[in-house]
This record gives C-alpha cells, structure tokens and sequence, in this order.
C-alpha cells in the first residue's frame, strides 16, 4: 500500500504541473490568437485608410485642376480682352501722331524745306497705314507676324526691344 500510496503522490504533482503546463499553453496559444487577430485587423485598418486618403487625394487633386482649368481660362479670356484694348490704344495712337505730324508738315516746309516737309507727310501716311493695318487685323495674325518678323532678322528685333525699352523708361522716369 505504501508503493501505492508514493505512485500516487508522484502523479498529482506531475499530473498538477501538466495541467498548468496546459493551461499555460493553451492562454498562449489563445494570446497568440488574439494578438494575430489584433494585427489583422490592424492591417485591415491600414488598407482601408489607406484607400479612403488615395479617394480624398483624388478628389482634392480633381478639384484643383477644375479650379486651376477655370483660372486659367478667365486668365485667357482677360488676357485677349486687355491685348485687344491694348490693340486699339497702340492704334489710335499712331493715329494721333500721324495726325500731328500731318499738321506740322506745313512747318516743316517753311522752316527746313519742301524736300523735309515731303518726309514728314510720308511719315505721317506710313503711320496711318500702320494704323489701319493694326486695326483691321486680330490680335492672333499680329502675333503671326511679329514671330515672322523676329525669325526673319532676329538682330533688328533685339535692337528694336532694346530701342523700346530705352523709350519706356525715359517715359516712366
């Protein structure tokens, strides 16, 4: 009885020790379980948030180029109405000075010669020409040809914008 008695005391502890062995890696098994899941779920979390800020992107990014097509667009509609003001101010213009010199043509016979007064009616036809022309052509043909005009003797347009820009800032000293 007594070697009965010492197997069995034996096998509880062992038998205890088992169950808490178990036990323990059975919570780790369910630790791991949860904690996998956990992650998952995160990553799912992750994916979807992910998705929602490339639609918020999208959206954003497709209302910036609406907006910036519209800004753009009024900025060309603005830009053709100034050039065409711009255009028929540049021809009136030229106008005026033709008629000015028109005018002093007679002056200029009397006090320099007929010879000199004769240029200066010349001038003064070749200016309302000009102006006729500006008058009668769109702004896109006047384009057309300035860019004609720039490859055919691009040093005689640099010399001109220089000559121009001297002008402006004698005037607007």
């Amino acid at each position: 009885m007594a070697a009965r008695k010492s197997a069995s005391t034996t096998t509880a502890p062992e038998e205890a020790t088992e169950a808490a062995e178990a036990a323990a890696s059975s919570n780790t098994a369910e630790a791991r379980s949860r904690f996998n899941a956990a992650l998952e779920e995160a990553k799912a979390g992750a994916v979807a948030l992910g998705d929602e800020a490339r639609q918020r992107a999208s959206q954003y990014r497709d209302e910036a180029r609406a907006r910036s097509e519209d800004w753009a667009s009024d900025a060309r509609t603005r830009a053709g109405e100034l050039a065409v003001e711009g255009k028929s101010k540049a021809s009136e213009a030229l106008s005026g000075l033709s008629r000015v010199i028109d005018e002093n043509a007679g002056a200029i016979d009397e006090r320099l010669g007929e010879r000199y007064g004769e240029y200066a009616r010349s001038a003064s036809r070749a200016l309302q020409e000009n102006a006729r022309k500006l008058d009668e052509k769109s702004f896109e043909e006047l384009a057309e040809d300035s860019r004609a005009a720039i490859r055919k003797s691009p040093a005689m347009a640099v010399g001109l914008a220089a000559l121009v820009g001297f002008m402006f800032a004698r005037l607007f000293r």
